[in-house]
């Protein structure tokens, strides 16, 4: 039994092999619809999530299989005082597979090492977001037709984001990427990633204070918010917000083929008039994530592969 609790838990081919089964799905779509027929997902979602949540369920229900869960601490028996380890144990009892996401990290790895069904790390607060990542990697090899010779940039809140840090960690394995990490000095990389993945790896990448100067340069660019409780005084972001706002102006400065990412929810870190631009990905990038799902679901539960 296996686990998605970081997405390095997979090798480079085992991500290849999943990807090219999503890709399958998308193109395939009505020859899964039966392929978890009496299957179960428990959605444990300790905290809110509207994309996510509703991404496992639909990959679930698009597979034939049903959903059953909480949608909130508050409604769980956490509010009672349960632990982690107790709700999977008692979860194990009643689906064959769990989808979790929980504020405090590490949370995904305890479910785990208590649950006797396969556990999927929906988010565990600022360390890992696995299936975000699987589903940027499926957007950006869809898109690009590749996962290596590139250039990202990662804009916004690079300190606490967990999608970006999960992002990097997982495209360092390709060949030949570059970034180009683009935030105020209050929300710059953390230095474990810096130090630990980029440096350690010999990975090529700069830090700019401005989106406008990496523009040019970039095949992938990854938006994220920029949050005014993150700075320690109301100057320094009334200074800096707008250079991390992207709109015609700022899509003018980039290549005709260069795409733009977001993990979405935006607040408005990226103008409704981008929404147009054929480089604007990142509503293509939720699609995705659900045929993303649906192949870990069925990795991860051993179905075969319709004929």
């Amino acid at each position: 039994m296996r686990h998605m609790l970081n997405p390095l838990d997979f090798s480079v081919e085992e991500i290849d092999r999943l990807l090219s089964l999503a890709s399958d799905i998308e193109h395939n779509l009505p020859k899964y619809a039966h392929v978890c027929d009496g299957k179960k997902l428990a959605t444990l979602f300790y905290e809110p999530s509207t994309r996510t949540r509703l991404s496992f369920e639909s990959a679930m229900l698009s597979l034939g299989g049903s959903v059953l869960g909480f949608s909130s601490a508050d409604s769980s028996s956490a509010a009672k005082g349960e632990s982690v380890a107790d709700t999977i144990r008692a979860i194990s009892c009643y689906a064959d597979i769990a989808a979790m996401r929980h504020p405090k990290e590490g949370s995904a790895l305890v479910a785990s090492q208590h649950s006797s069904i396969p556990v999927i790390n929906a988010g565990d607060g600022g360390h890992q977001h696995p299936t975000q990542t699987l589903t940027d990697l499926m957007t950006i090899r869809s898109l690009t037709g590749r996962l290596g010779n590139m250039t990202i940039g990662l804009c916004g809140d690079l300190k606490f984001g967990r999608t970006v840090h999960s992002l990097i960690n997982a495209m360092v394995r390709y060949p030949d990427i570059r970034f180009v990490l683009i935030a105020p000095d209050e929300l710059r990389i953390p230095s474990y990633i810096r130090e630990d993945v980029l440096k350690a790896k010999n990975i090529r990448f700069r830090e700019v204070n401005h989106l406008d100067d990496a523009m040019p340069e970039l095949d992938i660019l990854y938006m994220t918010r920029v949050q005014r409780e993150r700075f320690f005084n109301e100057d320094d972001y009334i200074r800096l917000k707008d250079c991390y706002i992207l709109d015609k102006k700022k899509m003018k400065l980039a290549k005709e083929t260069m795409y733009v990412l977001h993990p979405l929810p935006r607040v408005n870190e990226i103008s409704i008039e981008v929404d147009n631009d054929p480089r604007a990905a990142y509503f293509r990038q939720v699609q995705y994530g659900v045929y993303v799902r649906m192949a870990l679901i069925m990795t991860l539960l051993e179905v075969e592969k319709p004929c």
